[in-house]
């Protein structure tokens, strides 16, 4: 362990069980010396979010529903108790309607349309705002998107534009907070197999694709994006904000 983290505390959204990026994410923190807390939306996430933060060492882990206004004030006075700054946040979360990832996009429901940026976008706002006050000592901010947010890709749909969005709000956060030290960034990984990526239809053929086309001839892995998360929330990226960075093998480089 190099203790790129040691001191910090980080709060991270989205592990809904081991396959999770957020998972690998929470890992690599504590390998890296941070203490690690995570949170999770209602009951059914419950148990196995908190035999996951055992395996972390006993890490703290909050009840937390991003959309819910009285939540985010009971997450921002949870964390304030302790009495300790918080150092990093990472939000990975996101959702859709299947039926509106099925569907062409054209005929996304208003109402889906909607959810998918309440939760996978304006969280991103809504957290921030919450936890902000408590980076006084500066801090990291990072969310996790996808290359469909600037491409085309088939059966992303609704979750494409949300990320859209979630980039630009990675963008007007970072500028608002820069003044406190506190750096916004948002890593674009690579197709990866989780819980949401099955959400996807023909998920496989988007994993064999950039396999085949990818300059590194490869998917990327969940602990490279993790590696990516730890450069954020650490020194190392100090001079780091308003960016995303991909994390794909390459893929986003390639053309026809």
């Amino acid at each position: 362990m190099s203790a790129l983290l040691a001191g910090k505390t980080a709060l991270v959204l989205g592990v809904a069980n081991r396959w999770s990026i957020a998972w690998a994410i929470a890992q690599a923190f504590q390998r890296e010396g941070a203490k690690v807390i995570l949170t999770y939306q209602g009951e059914r996430q419950q148990k196995t979010v908190e035999e996951l933060a055992a395996e972390l060492g006993g890490a703290v882990c909050f009840s937390c529903d991003v959309t819910q206004e009285a939540d985010l004030t009971t997450l921002h006075d949870r964390l304030a108790a302790s009495g300790a700054p918080l150092d990093v946040l990472v939000h990975s979360i996101a959702f859709a309607n299947r039926e509106d990832l099925a569907r062409p996009f054209l005929e996304t429901s208003r109402d889906g349309f909607a959810l998918a940026q309440d939760v996978s976008a304006y969280s991103l706002v809504s957290v921030s705002r919450a936890v902000a006050p408590l980076m006084t000592n500066g801090g990291s901010i990072m969310s996790l998107t996808y290359l469909g947010s600037q491409r085309v890709v088939t059966n992303y749909n609704v979750m494409g534009v949300a990320k859209a969005s979630l980039e630009a709000a990675t963008r007007y956060l970072a500028a608002d907070l820069g003044a406190k030290n506190i750096r916004v960034n948002a890593i674009s990984a690579g197709p990866i197999k989780t819980a949401s990526a099955r959400g996807i239809k023909d998920f496989s053929t988007v994993l064999d694709a950039v396999a085949s086309r990818a300059p590194l001839k490869r998917n990327c892995e969940p602990a490279e994006v993790a590696d990516t998360a730890v450069f954020l929330a650490s020194n190392l990226g100090r001079g780091v904000t308003g960016n995303t960075i991909y994390v794909d093998a390459g893929f986003q480089i390639v053309g026809l």
